[in-house]
């Protein structure tokens, strides 16, 4: 089969794609690099393994397409010169002609979050305190994604260290989302999720504490699976960690394939689409009025549930019993404390602190006045909540949420401080309804449920037992084939 028919049959663009056959390879690559940037990750991989596509016509039309687009949304930043680029490519090309095969990334672009660590690429955590570094080796993540076959085409932006749902920092400024750049593309995975989006990335990296993997999902129309805490670490250690890395994809699958390349734990390679019939979830709604949300949301999420109870699931309203007060209270306390061990050496040092984000001062500073009766007590309601959520999943396959409490909103507001007339006590609080899974340190999928008015999107949050990703992941795959919403693809701007 040519290029010209494998494209067609992978992309299901009938006639979109006329380019003769009678190119050579590069102008092949030139005339079609939407096609190319089109295909999935797994899609593009089998291309690659097929000698369908060469590597360096893959990343010939990456960087036509990023070039063209990426200074408009700013997801990709600190990439190395075109001609690095292009030589990676073609090194890549030498070594599968003589059979030298990486594995399923071999050849494939990729863009490393800006908190992990790639050899030779600037390495700045969106601070500007770090703005000139340089890595000098690769981080665990990078090494495994390096051994698959991926060529580091750069880093995707984040917010200063991690902190915030809103991806803008001093260094490289704010991301925008793929569906309207003047809207934040969430955060800290904000650049990942926006180079999904725009078909800049096939696959990305992310990670989780407060939502990182699951906001930017919901806000760029893509996948973002949050992993059982020790999936990615393969320690179980006890109490559950808050933050983890985890995959991003245009869809389940690829998300599958990239988790299984960066987890310490590998899930099965052959995940199936779940029977719905056979599934029974509980919905939070906006827990009863405690979750202040933009208007919409709900609206948007329960139509989705409707397609899913269509299929055969069963759907019911229910409620946590649980003082939800008490779940914030832990959260803060754990995350001042963690936030002030982390960084508190940046803070004594003046010269430093005067570069340091006022959110993350102001966690800082509230972890000095706690006690270890204070940190005693959070663990205290998070062992509570671990039991609260075993009796949900008794009666429960998985729990769900929105994603988030409002819309994408103007990337230069750096936090939305009111929502439907609730004012926002902290820069975080419009973020809560991450929580409950986060602190559970659950599996937890963001699928899209569409757009509002103003095309802007949104998704929800399916939760599962800890230690069930790979039936989370599986009810993904099925909520992809009853729902269309991973097939609209944004209008683009360009430079």
């Amino acid at each position: 089969m040519d290029r010209r028919h494998f494209l067609r049959r992978s992309l299901q663009l009938g006639a979109a794609v006329a380019t003769p056959f009678s190119l050579s390879s590069g102008a092949f690559a030139a005339a079609m690099p939407a096609d190319i940037v089109d295909l999935d990750a797994l899609a593009l991989s089998r291309a690659i393994q097929d000698k369908q596509l060469s590597c360096i016509e893959v990343m010939d039309a990456y960087l036509s397409h990023i070039h063209r687009h990426n200074p408009v949304y700013n997801a990709i930043v600190g990439m190395p010169e075109d001609e690095l680029l292009r030589r990676q490519a073609m090194a890549a090309d030498e070594a599968l002609a003589s059979g030298d095969n990486k594995g399923w990334m071999h050849g494939m672009p990729f863009a490393v979050k800006d908190l992990q660590a790639v050899a030779g690429l600037r390495f700045t955590s969106g601070s500007a305190m770090f703005a000139e570094r340089t890595a000098t080796q690769d981080s665990a993540m990078a090494a495994k994604l390096r051994a698959a076959g991926a060529v580091f085409i750069g880093k995707t932006n984040v917010p200063e260290f991690g902190l915030g749902s809103q991806s803008y920092n001093p260094v490289y400024g704010a991301t925008g989302s793929a569906w309207d750049p003047a809207l934040t593309s969430g955060g800290s995975s904000g650049g990942a999720a926006s180079g999904l989006g725009t078909h800049m990335l096939p696959v990305a990296d992310g990670s989780d504490m407060m939502g990182s993997l699951r906001n930017p999902g919901a806000f760029n129309n893509v996948i973002g699976f949050r992993p059982s805490v020790n999936v990615m670490s393969g320690s179980d250690s006890q109490p559950r960690a808050l933050s983890t890395s985890g995959p991003m994809g245009r869809n389940t699958a690829d998300t599958i394939a990239l988790l299984n390349t960066i987890a310490a734990m590998q899930l099965g390679r052959d995940l199936n689409p779940l029977d719905l019939s056979s599934v029974k979830l509980a919905w939070f709604g906006n827990l009863d009025g405690y979750l202040a949300m933009e208007p919409g949301i709900t609206e948007l999420c329960e139509s989705s549930l409707q397609a899913v109870a269509e299929a055969g699931a069963q759907v019911e309203s229910t409620l946590p019993l649980f003082t939800l007060s008490d779940l914030w209270l832990c959260w803060t306390t754990l995350r001042h404390a963690g936030r002030g061990r982390s960084s508190r050496r940046y803070y004594d040092v003046p010269e430093t602190r005067a570069l340091l984000k006022p959110e993350l001062i102001y966690e800082i500073e509230h972890s000095f006045a706690l006690t270890d009766g204070d940190e005693s007590n959070a663990n205290r309601i998070r062992q509570a909540w671990y039991r609260e959520l075993d009796r949900l999943f008794d009666q429960y396959d998985f729990l769900v949420l929105p994603t988030a409490q409002v819309f994408p909103y103007d990337k230069n507001q750096h936090w939305p401080t009111r929502i439907n007339g609730r004012e926002m006590d902290t820069y975080h609080r419009w973020m809560e309804v991450v929580i409950p899974g986060s602190l559970g340190g659950l599996p937890v999928i963001n699928v899209p449920v569409g757009f509002d008015a103003q095309g802007r999107p949104m998704g929800m949050q399916i939760m599962g037992r800890f230690g069930d990703d790979q039936r989370v992941l599986e009810f993904g795959l099925a909520y992809e084939a009853i729902t269309d919403h991973l097939q609209q693809r944004p209008q683009l701007q360009s430079a």
